[in-house]
């Protein structure tokens, strides 16, 4: 075996446990044993406890050696983002505002790995309330990318990304309300799958809010999919249970034939492209046109009123949030989140219903762009990942948004929406090509994935720990 066990995708770790090839105690041991020589460099990881780690390791190999896994993933190291609620652990949402209080029950995102069987390596930090697309927060400390520690992994799934990069095991779960899954996926190079809403039960709902896995290849997303999608009545939203062939992923490049590709390379608001991530989306689309595609450009429907109404809304939501809060606890909030929510103090009640509204013109918009296509292609983000320490792009809690008109939408319109990696800026940094399908067609974008990832250029090879950095984790 040339590649290191923590390298492994996840059906391969599992085939490997079939034929008693190896143990996940060993897998165990040499995703902990990377993640030692890494986590002081990047900080992904909250709630990293080695023993109980092991300990799950164990129950699996007692498992496997009976021949009763319990699952699909039974003794496949997972990460879950700090948001979603596991039993007896506290959910601190990136802020030292949180009162730190050791959740009742898994949220179904966590229930659905433990009833498979997966090996819970820790949970994955994220930005304050998850309002930021970067791994700055008040209460972890800065999440940074394995491809340049200079550099943010994105976020709010900030934690997910730079873990997925690292290389700490095969599957990650973050959550996505206006690209949270895709920017930091985009800017590490992985791949992630934002499902259609209610594909993957979440709780606590939201509108837009979806949870998805995030990993190095389609095929591990695949099979992630089927132990998190089904119906579970905690979330309002959920879909009713259907069955989907998610083991039939690979349809090979031949799925692309004949396919109606939008071509979308400019936003509609927001901060204006990078020219070198426009070369890479482009020549992806060439790509798709050799494979047998009929590409042709798509107009952006997205304005700049309907960014700035979201926006308003999520403002107005925040504000009222932590007006509730003693002023000593909201002094803790991060000063940019402070700022940006303060700013709605002013906000007349017709602003914040004409601040709503956009949510539906926003939907409407997508979904009528999309309807001549059978997929949408984009960028992921207008702009490569920025520094570590900056919240966002622009630096301006009243410009907080400007770099998320390109996966927004899709959280609105409720349609499937992947990242996947075609390309590097000349500095060297990751640059995300989103594939968009209609509602419901999850498996679809992930065939429409896994074609590309077979016609896109060879990658580069994942990030290697910065030289003799071996640190014990606390």
């Amino acid at each position: 075996m040339t590649e290191a066990l923590h390298e492994l995708p996840a059906p391969r770790l599992v085939e490997l446990y079939r034929r008693r090839e190896v143990s996940p105690v060993e897998v165990a041991r040499s995703v902990l044993g990377h993640v030692e020589r890494w986590e002081q460099s990047i900080h992904a990881l909250y709630l990293l406890r080695p023993d109980h780690v092991l300990e799950q390791a164990r129950a699996s190999e007692a498992r496997w050696l009976k021949g009763e896994p319990l699952g699909l993933i039974d003794g496949v190291p997972v990460t879950i983002k700090d948001n979603i609620a596991t039993r007896g652990d506290p959910t601190p949402l990136g802020t030292a505002a949180s009162e730190l209080i050791p959740a009742a029950a898994d949220a179904p995102p966590a229930a659905r790995v433990r009833e498979h069987g997966g090996v819970v390596l820790a949970k994955t930090t994220m930005p304050d309330y998850g309002m930021l697309s970067s791994g700055l927060s008040s209460f972890h400390k800065v999440a940074r990318n394995p491809w340049d520690l200079m550099k943010t992994p994105g976020g709010s799934s900030a934690g997910a990304g730079a873990a997925a990069a690292a290389g700490y095991g095969p599957l990650h779960i973050g959550t996505d309300i206006g690209g949270s899954l895709r920017l930091p996926a985009g800017w590490c190079g992985i791949f992630t799958l934002k499902p259609s809403l209610g594909r993957v039960p979440i709780d606590p709902p939201y509108t837009g809010r979806a949870a998805g896995p995030m990993t190095r290849t389609v095929e591990d997303a695949a099979l992630f999919m089927q132990v998190l999608a089904g119906a579970d009545d905690r979330d309002c939203m959920s879909l009713p249970p259907q069955d989907i062939a998610w083991a039939s992923f690979d349809a090979g490049v031949g799925r692309l034939r004949g396919l109606r590709i939008g071509l979308m390379m400019e936003a509609g608001c927001g901060l204006a492209l990078d020219p070198g991530i426009r070369a890479a989306v482009q020549k992806a689309a060439l790509l798709f046109e050799r494979a047998g595609a009929v590409v042709a450009p798509m107009k952006p429907f997205m304005t700049q009123g309907m960014l700035d109404g979201m926006d308003h809304f999520w403002r107005m939501r925040s504000h009222v949030d932590m007006r509730g809060l003693p002023a000593d606890v909201k002094a803790r909030v991060l000063p940019y989140i402070q700022q940006w929510a303060d700013s709605a103090a002013g906000l007349s009640g017709e602003a914040v219903f004409r601040a709503v509204h956009q949510f539906h013109l926003t939907r409407v918009a997508a979904v009528n762009a999309c309807r001549p296509f059978d997929y949408v292609i984009s960028p992921v983000s207008p702009v490569p990942a920025f520094g570590a320490d900056l919240p966002s792009p622009t630096n301006d809690p009243l410009r907080p948004l400007e770099h998320i008109g390109f996966t927004v939408p899709f959280n609105m319109s409720e349609q499937p929406a992947a990242s996947i990696n075609c390309g590097f800026t000349d500095d060297g940094l990751p640059v995300g090509l989103q594939i968009v399908g209609k509602r419901f067609d999850d498996l679809g974008v992930l065939q429409v994935a896994r074609a590309f990832e077979l016609i896109r250029e060879p990658q580069r090879p994942w990030p290697q720990p910065p030289s003799g950095a071996i640190h014990h984790v606390d």
